[in-house]
């Protein structure tokens, strides 16, 4: 099955946490603190693999998390590094952050990118040794690594993509020009996603040719299956326009012609202004009368005609060795630069939110959350310094204001204490 859209949800490992601990050896008094730091969180990586041609992988696999940083130990040794966790993606795939629509990355135009960073470890408590505190019995936790959720979008790596209403040959087309084998039937949305053909148009010249699924008119409001493929046209140098010349389908040339325009343009006013040739296809059913009157239109809009029959393979080598001269003188293939930009850590955590209830004082949330992970509670000076925070910042009388008497219970983030003044 073809997929070419998928959201994921990714998880960096967390942090280490950093060791307590005391250097003891024989014959040596008074080793010190030597608490290792833990290690960093493992990163989630996506590469690019050109082997890969669809998002089909993620499908059912939604959620993927990269391993977490190992506590610090002993002997100032640190905590192993989680392990990265690698996420191969197919090439051309466009990354996008799902909650502001922002481009993190082009897969096509990278080799790696990191698309969650691991965070940092905790120091140990040989960090926090002072002349006056020889002994510190408390750590720093490490940090949790950055989640989100994004988007993975398949955008195919196409230098041509054709484009027309369904069963104009564009399948046929393909086959006579290329070595893929497109399905070819005589009915609507014969082909229901895109397929990709390299085209030979002579020494050392050659070029990918994108059969895109058909658009009809309402396609870039969700009609049909054009919505869901014309994403792959954003990358193409050059839109070659297939159109039925003969009317075969009871439809006018002309008003096919302008029908697909109009789609394109209301899709993305960048696409309509991309380079465009048209091939008049089934020639050979059509007459004189009918391939001049497409073709006056065609050039009145400054754009090249093709008569071609793909069915019969007339004018396809014509075809393909102007498409070819045509691509020489056009850009590469279309890159979508970065635009997310990675939110900055707040300088200072916002003050935690205080409730009451059943009787009991919750206060959760901002810098307490980070305070508890970092307090040993079973040492005296490391408590102290939790209630002098608390106290110097507010929290206490915050209780008081609100009126909290002596005696009440008051759980800080998950620590639960009798309240005294």
């Amino acid at each position: 099955m073809f997929v070419d859209k998928a959201t994921i949800e990714i998880k960096a490992g967390r942090g280490g946490n950093g060791a307590v601990a005391f250097h003891r050896e024989k014959y040596v008094a008074s080793g010190g603190p030597d608490g290792g730091d833990g290690g960093d969180g493992g990163d989630v990586v996506l590469i690019p693999d050109a082997n890969m041609s669809t998002l089909m992988d993620f499908r059912y696999k939604r959620k993927y998390a990269a391993g977490n940083g190992a506590d610090g130990t002993g002997k100032r040794c640190s905590g192993k590094r989680g392990e990265d966790l690698v996420i191969r993606v197919p090439l051309g795939t466009v990354v996008r952050d799902r909650a502001t629509g922002a481009v993190m990355a082009d897969m096509s135009a990278t080799e790696r990118f990191v698309a969650a960073r691991g965070g940092s470890g905790g120091w140990g408590n040989a960090h926090f040794a002072t002349p006056t505190r020889q002994a510190p019995r408390f750590a720093k936790a490490g940090l949790p690594g950055a989640e989100r959720e994004i988007v993975l979008e398949l955008k195919l790596l196409a230098d041509v993509g054709l484009v027309g209403f369904p069963n104009v040959g564009k399948s046929t087309l393909l086959a006579a020009v290329t070595r893929a084998r497109p399905k070819i039937a005589n009915y609507h949305f014969t082909t229901l996603f895109p397929n990709l053909g390299v085209v030979y148009a002579g020494e050392n010249r050659s070029f990918v040719l994108a059969d895109i699924p058909g658009i009809i008119e309402g396609a870039s409001a969700g009609a049909g299956l054009g919505h869901d493929f014309l994403r792959h046209i954003d990358r193409c140098r050059l839109v070659l326009h297939v159109v039925d010349v003969s009317g075969s389908e009871g439809r006018d040339p002309i008003e096919d012609f302008e029908t697909i325009n109009r789609e394109l343009a209301e899709y993305s006013p960048a696409l309509a202004s991309r380079p465009m040739a048209v091939a008049a296809n089934k020639c050979d059913m059509a007459s004189p009368e009918q391939i001049e009157r497409l073709k006056m239109r065609v050039c009145a809009a400054g754009m090249d005609f093709f008569p071609i029959s793909a069915a019969a393979q007339t004018g396809t080598q014509e075809l393909v060795r102007a498409v070819s001269y045509k691509l020489a003188s056009l850009p590469p293939i279309a890159t979508f630069e970065p635009e997310y930009v990675e939110p900055e850590e707040p300088e200072e955590l916002p003050d935690p939110e205080i409730d009451r209830e059943d009787g009991v004082w919750y206060v959760d949330g901002g810098w307490v959350e980070r305070l508890v992970q970092n307090v040993n509670f079973g040492d005296y000076e490391s408590r102290m310094y939790f209630d002098r925070t608390l106290r110097d910042r507010g929290v206490f009388q915050r209780l008081e204001d609100l009126g909290v008497e002596e005696g009440d219970t008051v759980c800080v983030s998950g620590i639960e204490f009798e309240y005294k003044r």
